[in-house]
């Protein structure tokens, strides 16, 4: 398992989390591991090339550096990382960044039966993230609960039988992003009443038998919690909304023409989002690449003559403008996405991975899938009552030019000069306090 956390601003964790015992198809091969764990690096070593009857120019061993490494194949092992170890990594984290008033969401990235679900819900003896956040975070809020399954929306907290469960409608507020029309949500006074709604959403879930696993979570699900807090600051109340998502994808599969055709357009529309995430991932990060590139050349010509600057800003501003576009809406996915991936959102991200040799192929897709994740750099801003957060500002304002009107006053300016200054900062003053008594 590994984890990573990009900048301030943003948390991406990436999190490998093999299962606990090898399935039938990861002991094929005896059982031979291809990922070694050391700190803060994993390394993956192709075991299947051989040196014998010349020199193979194939790479044989990758290495990738996160912040954290963890590792779940042996409870044995002096290395080994509990789920309790994991939710005191990211699980503390996302309820901390929450009472602060951020939007949060934690998803979780993998092959089939590489421990996305294990990771994310867990087990009855060995509980994931999503349940040991619902039982610390005991206060009132509302929760919501849907999947995406074949390119369709549907409410995992709504009554009815599974095959009759209406598809709802993704629908975009201007201000405040993509939501899901008439999803219900559901208020909740204790975490007893989050883990009843949990675990009702849980045995709503699809599931299916594929190769890698019996039970393979066959729908994108999406836990939501949303926290209302009402405070009062500068003796104004005000309220602070923050969300957290926590998503559980879908496995990617292989098509096989053994399966029956139902099967195969699940499999086909699994990979379809999945494969547009990670073109959102490659895109968001491309363009964050290009913005760090722009500001590092932006400072050194600041720093330069004046004839270098304008020629410099000139092709800077012509490169911002060949941004990627980010294709959101192509698929439900990634549209509900849009403020995690690449938005208002700190955000974690759990790439799991099988460490058998039979998987390498999947594994070494998903360690490069993840490091173009940890290059975005999302802009998280505390969900506060704009009202509140203006009149703040503009008091901020007036304290700053009060500071200044009395620096003048006791510097020794010629009167002409001293009584311009002080009456045209007096005037924005007035103006300022005049803004704050309006909205008051």
């Amino acid at each position: 398992m590994f984890s990573l956390n990009n900048s301030p601003l943003q948390t991406i964790v990436l999190n490998l989390q093999p299962q606990f015992l090898l399935s039938s198809r990861e002991s094929l091969d005896g059982g031979r591991l291809a990922v070694q764990v050391d700190d803060k690096f994993v390394k993956i070593r192709n075991l299947k090339v051989s040196l014998e009857g010349g020199v193979d120019s194939r790479e044989k061993l990758l290495e990738f550096c996160f912040d954290y490494c963890y590792w779940s194949v042996d409870p044995a092992d002096p290395h080994y990382a509990s789920q309790e170890e994991v939710f005191q990594d990211l699980g503390v984290s996302v309820l901390s960044a929450a009472s602060e008033g951020y939007n949060v969401c934690l998803f979780a990235y993998g092959q089939t039966g590489s421990g996305k679900t294990y990771t994310m819900m867990g087990t009855p003896d060995s509980t994931g993230l999503t349940p040991r956040i619902c039982r610390v975070s005991d206060a009132i809020c509302s929760c919501s609960f849907l999947e995406i399954y074949n390119e369709r929306v549907r409410d995992l907290l709504r009554g009815g039988e599974q095959k009759n469960r209406p598809s709802l409608r993704v629908r975009e507020h201007p201000e405040k992003g993509p939501y899901v029309q008439d999803l219900s949500q559901h208020v909740v006074s204790d975490c007893k009443q989050a883990m009843d709604l949990l675990e009702e959403g849980i045995a709503n879930r699809i599931t299916a038998a594929t190769h890698n696993h019996d039970a393979s979570s066959r729908s994108h699900a999406i836990f939501t919690i949303q926290y209302t807090q009402a405070i009062l600051e500068n003796n104004l109340p005000s309220e602070i909304v923050s969300k957290i998502n926590l998503v559980d994808l879908a496995g990617s599969e292989r098509a096989d023409p053994n399966y029956s055709r139902d099967r195969l357009t699940e499999g086909s529309n699994i990979n379809k989002s999945l494969v547009t995430l990670g073109i959102v991932i490659s895109a968001l990060a491309q363009n964050s690449h290009m913005s760090s590139s722009c500001q590092s050349i932006n400072s050194v010509a600041s720093e330069g003559d004046g004839s270098m600057v304008g020629s410099n800003s000139s092709s800077l501003s012509g490169g911002g403008r060949r941004h990627c576009f980010i294709p959101y809406r192509d698929s439900v996915l990634t549209w509900l996405l849009k403020d995690s991936l690449g938005g208002n959102s700190k955000t974690i991200m759990v790439a799991t991975v099988s460490p058998s040799v039979n998987c390498y192929n999947e594994t070494l897709s998903t360690l490069r899938y993840a490091t173009h994740a940890r290059n975005i750099v999302n802009k998280p801003r505390v969900n506060e009552d704009p009202n509140v957060r203006l009149i703040r500002e503009l008091r901020e304002e007036i304290d700053r030019l009060k500071s200044m009107l009395l620096g003048f006053e006791m510097r020794n300016l010629s009167p002409s000069l001293s009584d311009e200054r002080d009456g045209s900062l007096s005037e924005i003053v007035l103006q300022n306090e005049l803004k704050v008594t309006h909205m008051l």
